[in-house]
């Protein structure tokens, strides 16, 4: 928010507000659960922050990896208006894998709900690391550089979905809730947020002006993009009736005709079929 970068990193604004909020929430109840209220009780309370949180931070790490695309791609608006179509398309199927796989016969209820949090959680990890490595491809070509924004919220969002890939898998077979996976995921997240913090502090050099060569796949497939679409033009094939035309179009035409050089039979006959 101090570097005026909030409104543009909407979305990882809001994931930042989640686990700032379902974090202190955690700690509340553990820091409660000693000090009177009853352990059950207190499990119960922190497992439904925990999962609902988690769940929260899967969608918004989806929409991050939209926004991130978003404006990498500003340059190349062709390229930009396929790739969010497909990327939507992507993100809709696979929330509806995630969800098919958690209908089971055997889970209901809470189980259902932790497992399909945790396939989602595991789809949003496996898109931002393919979107890491699509921003590592096409750095140089967008104009941006190592020290862009763009590069350090993917990286930072590429560290922390490996770490959730397999803390989401240990998850799903363990309740402990004091392990050494927990501390790992713990650490991870506290890197992200100093690399984040530090990409956001230090001024982001300006994008360079893009020159792609003719040839570059880049922007053959931009045009290409661009032309999808399009509301083509339309040719008139055959004969007219003149019916159709208006009377301020005949006249343009009967003078259009008048002004052309030829033989004068020819125009003659032109301004004749004209005015019939």
């Amino acid at each position: 928010m101090r570097s005026g970068a909030a409104r543009k990193f909407i979305f990882l604004t809001s994931l930042l507000g989640i686990k700032l909020i379902s974090g202190l929430a955690g700690s509340i109840i553990l820091g409660l659960s000693s000090r009177g209220i009853e352990r059950h009780l207190a499990y119960q309370m922190y497992f439904y922050v925990y999962w609902i949180s988690y769940a929260l931070e899967a969608i918004f790490s989806l929409l991050v990896i939209y926004s991130i695309f978003k404006l990498a791609m500003a340059p190349l608006k062709g390229l930009q208006t396929l790739g969010m179509l497909v990327f939507r398309w992507v993100a809709a199927i696979s929330v509806a894998v995630a969800i098919g796989v958690a209908l089971t016969p055997h889970l209901s209820g809470v189980k259902f709900m932790v497992s399909m949090v945790t396939q989602l959680q595991q789809t949003s990890s496996i898109l931002t690391l393919c979107l890491l490595l699509f921003v590592c491809f096409a750095i140089r070509p967008m104009g941006l550089s190592y020290r862009s924004r763009i590069f350090g919220v993917s990286f930072g969002l590429g560290f922390l979905a490996a770490v959730s890939l397999v803390d989401s898998a240990w998850l799903s077979h363990n309740s402990n809730l004091y392990s050494t996976i927990n501390i790992i995921n713990g650490a991870a997240i506290c890197l992200t947020l100093l690399i984040w913090s530090a990409y956001f502090t230090f001024p982001e050099p300006k994008r360079r002006f893009i020159v792609l060569p003719t040839t570059s796949p880049f922007l053959r497939w931009n045009q290409i993009s661009m032309a999808l679409g399009d509301d083509p033009g339309y040719v008139a094939i055959g004969g007219i009736p003149p019916e159709l035309f208006a009377p301020a179009e005949l006249e343009v035409m009967r003078r259009a005709s008048a002004k052309m050089p030829g033989n004068l039979e020819g125009h003659a006959g032109v301004h004749h079929s004209i005015s019939a």
